[in-house]
C-alpha cells in the first residue's frame, strides 16, 4: 500500500519546459519509525473526519518519501490506491493566481487593473484590482454559507459564476480594499471571470496552458460544468450528513459525481497526489514565474489573531516555511504544501468533507512536522531549520475537532 515515489524536478521537454528548483529527492522510503508515524497520523485524521479513505504523499529530499492509499473507497469498498484522482478544492485558487501573474508578465493584463474593466454589472468595484482578488483583500464576501445546502441537495446543478459571485458582492466588508485578508470564494470566481473576459479564453484552457501543461500535471484539470466524477480513476468522495441521531458517520452520502461549477476558479480543479505534490513545489518556488516576481513578499495575517507564521498572499497560505493551500469541497478535503528551500512537501486528500478545512490543514502540518525530523539518508545532510509547531500540537487539534468517533487505538 505504501510506495516510495520521488517527484521529478523537470517538466515536459520543449519550449514549455519548467524546472523546479528544489533539492534532488533521494530514492527510497523513510525509516520504518517515521513511516509508521506518518501513517498513524493519517489514519487518526481519517477516523476523526469520517473518511473511509485517504491518499497521502510526503517527500523529504534528504531522507525519503512515502506515497500511500489508505483505507477503502467506501464503507464496504475496495482498497484505495495512490493513483486515484479527486477534487483539489482551494488549490485551485493558487492556480488561478498563477494565471493572473503569468498574464501580467506577458502584458495581457495588469495586476493593478480594476475588476470593473473586465467584469460588467459589478457595483462599487472600481477600486478593487485583480491582485486584490488574488490576495483575498478585495472585501468581497463568500457565497458558500448561502448555497451549501443547495449543493448538498443538488450536487449536479450547474451554477453561473456571476450568480455565485453575487452573494459575495452583497456581503462587502467595510475595510479599505487591499488592507485586510478576508475569506472569499466569490473573489476567486470573479478573478476567473475577469481573466476569461480579458483573454477570451476559458478558465479551463488558461489553467491548462499556463499551469498544467508546463508542469506536466497530466491528472490535473478544471472540468467543464457538466456533473461528473473527478477524473478517470476517481477516489469516491463523501459527506456525512446530520440526521435525527446526529452526524451519520457510518453511512456517509456519496458526492463523487458533482458539477465543478460549484467551485469554478475557487475550488473546481481535479488532481492526483503526485500532481499536487509537484504543483506545491512549483508554487512555493515560483517556478512558473520570473525571478523578479514578488508574489509572497508582503503577506497578511491569515486571520485576526494569527501567529506571525500564519500568513497569506498570492492565493496561497504561508505557514512557517511552507507555502501551499488547503480546503474542502463536496466529498473531499485536500491540502498541499512545500518548503521552497528544503523541498519538504506534503499532499493529501481525505474522502469526507463534513469536517471542513481544519482536518486537511492540521494533518498536512502534522505530517510536515514528523517528516521534518526524518534523519538524513547516507550521503545526505538534514536541514537545520525546523517548523514553529510540533506534530503533537496538530494531532491534538484534530482530536479536539473530531466529528466522528476515534477508536481507542487511534487516539
Amino acid at each position: 500500500m505504501a510506495v516510495a515515489v520521488a517527484l521529478t524536478a523537470s517538466a515536459c521537454s520543449g519550449g514549455g519546459a519548467v524546472e523546479i528548483d528544489v533539492p534532488a529527492q533521494v530514492e527510497g522510503g523513510f525509516p520504518d519509525d517515521i513511516q509508521q508515524q506518518l501513517q498513524g497520523a493519517a489514519e487518526h485524521a481519517m477516523a476523526a473526519s469520517g473518511a473511509t479513505g485517504a491518499i497521502v504523499g510526503v517527500w523529504a529530499p534528504w531522507s525519503g518519501s512515502w506515497v500511500a492509499g489508505l483505507g477503502t473507497t467506501g464503507p464496504d469498498g475496495a482498497a484505495v490506491s495512490e493513483d486515484m484522482t479527486f477534487r483539489a478544492s482551494r488549490v485551485t485558487r493558487a492556480m488561478t493566481c498563477d494565471v493572473l501573474y503569468i498574464l501580467d508578465e506577458k502584458g495581457a493584463v495588469s495586476r493593478d487593473d480594476s475588476v470593473a474593466d473586465y467584469v460588467t454589472g459589478v457595483p462599487d468595484l472600481d477600486d478593487v484590482t485583480l491582485e486584490m482578488l488574488c490576495d483575498g483583500t478585495s472585501g468581497v464576501g463568500s457565497y458558500e454559507p448561502y448555497l451549501k445546502a443547495d449543493w448538498l441537495e443538488f450536487p449536479g446543478r450547474e451554477w453561473d459564476p456571476a450568480f455565485l459571485a453575487s452573494f459575495g458582492l452583497s456581503d462587502r466588508s467595510d475595510a479599505e480594499a487591499g488592507t485586510v485578508f478576508r475569506e472569499s470564494d466569490a473573489g476567486y470566481v470573479l478573478l476567473g471571470q475577469a481573466l476569461e473576459n480579458a483573454t477570451r479564453t476559458s478558465a479551463a484552457d488558461l489553467i491548462e496552458q499556463y499551469v498544467t501543461e508546463p508542469l506536466e500535471l497530466t491528472s490535473t484539470e478544471l472540468p467543464d460544468a457538466a456533473p461528473a466524477e473527478p477524473g478517470a480513476n476517481p477516489l469516491p468522495g463523501y459527506q456525512s450528513l446530520r440526521g435525527e441521531d446526529g452526524l451519520n458517520c457510518a453511512e456517509p452520502t456519496d458526492y463523487t459525481e458533482a458539477s465543478s461549477s460549484i467551485g469554478f476558479t475557487d475550488s473546481g480543479v481535479t488532481s492526483s497526489i503526485d500532481d499536487l505534490g509537484r504543483y506545491a513545489q512549483a508554487l512555493a518556488t515560483g517556478a512558473l514565474l520570473s525571478d523578479e516576481t514578488e508574489r509572497f513578499d508582503d503577506p497578511l495575517p491569515a486571520y485576526g489573531d494569527a501567529p506571525s507564521w500564519q500568513t497569506t498572499a498570492g492565493g496561497a497560505r504561508i505557514t512557517g516555511s511552507l507555502v501551499g493551500q488547503f480546503g474542502s469541497t463536496l466529498g473531499y478535503s485536500t491540502a498541499a504544501f512545500s518548503d521552497p528551500d528544503t523541498g519538504l512537501t506534503v499532499a493529501l486528500v481525505l474522502n469526507n468533507s463534513a469536517g471542513g478545512v481544519a482536518f486537511p490543514a492540521y494533518l498536512a502540518w502534522e505530517l510536515a512536522a514528523i517528516a521534518s525530523k526524518a534523519p538524513a539518508a547516507s550521503g545526505q545532510q538534514a536541514p537545520e531549520a525546523g517548523l514553529p509547531w510540533t506534530d503533537e500540537q496538530y494531532h491534538a487539534g484534530i482530536a479536539e475537532r473530531a466529528i466522528c468517533p476515534i477508536p481507542d487505538d487511534e487516539g
